[in-house]
């Protein structure tokens, strides 16, 4: 029963693929198109461009007139400073690496649970919960900094990794986004034959409709794993030297009465740079996740 169910999935979602092959055939680029996004990923490159030259000089040459676009003699030394100085970079990096898998791993498996409820379950109140929902992304994060800190205290989890973690566990974005994917990319047909076959509301949910949301939930995955790894306000708030994540620890190359530029942005390079691994690889998969989601199927 297992496999009869994930083998409609499959022909479903590769169906609905079929379709968006074709629309996208339909419409091929012109020139104007590829130059247009070659502009476009110009000027989106060059900040880490610049990056990498200022971090390949010597302070004393970027505040003269002496620098210009091109790469320094200096990036490797600079990289060597990173890496040697007192802020436990190794460490800082398998942080974040813990903190960012584990929220972004937890927010597609509950939003998917959450938009699978309110696209294909009928209960009262869900359009009126999903609405509640959805308004809480319009409440800054900083309004609920105070009352959490003092949850987290109370829980005696400051300083520990777990009170980054927990309160990202499941974001209004990502229910909002699965919803709306699910609802348009999972059939009630396969629904209804999950249940004529017995299978379990858990186990349709896993059969399912989990295989027909794989490509938003890559989405939601790359899109919260890289939020997670940049975030630096709550972290800086909540954890110590000891569990700091990278953003915090980078925090520690700025010193107090002098701005080391070469040092601080070689810093933040290193720190893209797992980012930078991530999509390359995942990388089709994001373009297929966006994609699934403005296309209808």
């Amino acid at each position: 029963m297992t496999t009869t169910l994930e083998s409609r999935a499959r022909r479903a979602t590769s169906r609905s693929g079929k379709r968006r092959e074709t629309f996208g055939e339909a419409r091929r680029p012109g020139w104007a198109t590829y130059v247009t996004l070659m502009t476009v990923a110009a000027v989106g490159a060059f900040p880490f461009y610049w990056t990498i030259v200022v971090g390949s000089w010597t302070n004393d040459v970027i505040y003269s007139d002496e620098l210009t676009l091109t790469v320094g003699p200096n990036l490797i030394d600079s990289i060597r400073r990173v890496l040697t100085a007192d802020i436990n970079l190794v460490a800082a990096t398998l942080n974040s690496l813990v903190v960012s898998t584990t929220t972004a791993l937890a927010v597609v498996l509950f939003s998917t649970l959450a938009g699978f409820s309110f696209a294909k379950l009928r209960f009262r109140g869900s359009n009126a919960l999903l609405v509640a929902v959805i308004a809480t992304m319009a409440v800054p994060a900083q309004i609920g900094v105070v009352p959490l800190f003092l949850v987290m205290n109370h829980l005696n989890l400051r300083g520990s990794l777990l009170a980054v973690i927990l309160p990202g566990l499941v974001t209004a974005f990502g229910v909002f986004w699965m919803t709306q994917f699910l609802r348009g990319a999972l059939p009630d047909e396969l629904i209804d034959a999950a249940r004529i076959d017995g299978a379990s509301l858990i186990k349709t949910f896993w059969h399912v409709a989990l295989p027909a949301a794989r490509p938003a939930a890559a989405m939601l995955f790359l899109f919260t794993f890289v939020g997670s790894w940049t975030n630096f306000f709550w972290p800086y708030i909540i954890l110590d030297s000891k569990s700091a994540t990278l953003p915090v620890a980078l925090q520690g190359l700025q010193s107090q009465y002098y701005t080391d530029y070469p040092l601080i942005l070689t810093g933040a390079l290193l720190s893209t740079v797992p980012l930078l691994v991530l999509f390359v690889f995942a990388g089709r998969q994001l373009v297929a996740g966006i994609m699934a989601g403005a296309v209808k199927g």
